[in-house]
């Protein structure tokens, strides 16, 4: 069954269809989807019936898959921005049947070549279709005009309906979106961000972004929240939201109010020339230069980085924790950069050691299809600690980071 979408927005009209983003049961493109139910893996055909259910209403329903949450999505509508989905979400939530629907978010690249822009014709412009010329109309016959008769009607008088006193908003009460999106290439931003109470300047909790969810209460007096964005491979960004009064920051560019819904949008943008971060989440087996299996999401974020641009130079520092001389695992020659099976066993100071991880990284960029001349590395052992190599935090100290040589 065919359906198509239209949504206005500024300077046109986007035609959405079923095509633009996989048929029922196929693995989920980038974007928005007002979903009203999810199903485990092993449940498709719950997901197919409740579907077909949903169909035989006149409703423009369909399914997919998401390999990240593991889940069927059963969802009403699709979208390739977020305002318009959250709005819509708002409508299917009012109607009352599902007043539990939201936003599904799927990252990733978003195809905009999967909508059809129309009706874009700019103000200066001129059509391009022949011009018309209308018809002549007949001569005006001027006819003697009656006299108007006054109409009487009975007004019903009736008392005005009682004033209800809603509670104030609040962000204690007002559902949270917060948007993760890289403008530049359309795409939709895995990553966290941190909820910082402004006053006491503490860490009150990390939170996921595109997801909806009631941010906590300061209890301060000021009642300021802090946003803070940090998802590797993009600068660090940071937004003030009012706690007690979130209709005021409304004003800002970055907080819209969509029916309930309060959107806080982190326009992210990737890293410049003389930017340096550290890959935090890239962990080594001890004594060796070879990667725990759970550093995989973050080296996936760098190899993306890199391939969207590959202007980019990168110089790869690497940093141990101590000075120290001993044994050293490295790769063996078939590269298992997240295992120790096959590795070489050798020996060296922290100096190479640190190398030897930056190198593990180098040739994992190489090896899915980076130049290796925009590479560079440099190890520095343990000259550069972050914590004392004593302290509960120093295994913080083991760690590589990325220099942005040229962009």
């Amino acid at each position: 069954m065919k359906y198509f979408l239209l949504v206005l927005l500024s300077g046109g009209i986007f035609c959405s269809t079923p095509e633009a983003h996989g048929q029922s049961g196929s693995e989920l493109k980038p974007g928005y989807y007002v979903t009203v139910a999810a199903y485990a893996k092993t449940q498709e055909g719950l997901a197919q019936k409740f579907t077909a259910n949903l169909v035989k209403k006149d409703l423009d329903a369909q399914y997919g898959f998401n390999t990240r949450k593991n889940l069927y999505f059963v969802y009403l509508s699709y979208f390739t921005e977020l305002k318009p989905s959250l709005v819509e979400m708002q409508k299917v939530r009012e109607k009352g049947e599902f007043t539990d629907a939201w936003v599904r978010v799927v990252s990733g690249e978003i195809d905009m070549a999967s909508t059809t822009l129309i009706n874009t014709l700019k103000p200066d412009e001129k059509p391009t279709q022949p011009i018309v010329q209308p018809e002549e109309k007949s001569p005006i016959t001027v006819t003697k005009e009656e006299p108007v008769k006054e109409v009487v009607v009975d007004e019903e008088i009736t008392e005005n309906p009682p004033i209800v006193q809603h509670d104030p908003m609040t962000l204690g009460n007002t559902e949270v979106f917060i948007s993760l999106y890289n403008a530049t290439n359309n795409r939709v931003i895995d990553g966290d961000v941190q909820v910082i109470d402004t006053e006491r300047n503490r860490l009150m909790t990390t939170v996921k972004g595109n997801e909806y969810l009631i941010l906590p209460d300061p209890k301060s007096k000021s009642g300021q929240l802090t946003l803070i964005g940090e998802v590797f491979g993009y600068r660090k960004l940071q937004h003030e939201i009012n706690y007690p009064l979130p209709l005021a920051d409304t004003v800002k560019p970055y907080v819209e109010l969509m029916g309930t819904t309060l959107a806080v949008k982190f326009d992210m943008v990737r890293y410049h020339k003389g930017d340096k971060a550290t890959l935090y989440n890239v962990y080594f087996f001890n004594d060796a230069a070879v990667m725990l299996p759970e550093s995989k999401y973050e080296l996936t974020s760098l190899l993306q980085m890199m391939e969207e641009n590959r202007n980019y130079k990168i110089r790869l520092h690497g940093h141990t924790n101590g000075n120290y001389h001993g044994k050293i695992l490295g790769l063996g020659p078939d590269k298992n950069f997240f295992s120790m099976e096959g590795v070489i066993q050798g020996t060296g100071s922290s100096k190479d050691l640190s190398f030897q991880r930056a190198q593990t990284i180098k040739e994992y960029l190489v090896t899915n299809g980076i130049s290796a001349d925009h590479i560079e590395i440099k190890a520095w052992g343990g000259k550069r600690p972050i914590y004392d190599k004593h302290s509960a935090n120093a295994k913080k100290n083991v760690r590589v980071e990325v220099e942005i040589l040229q962009e």
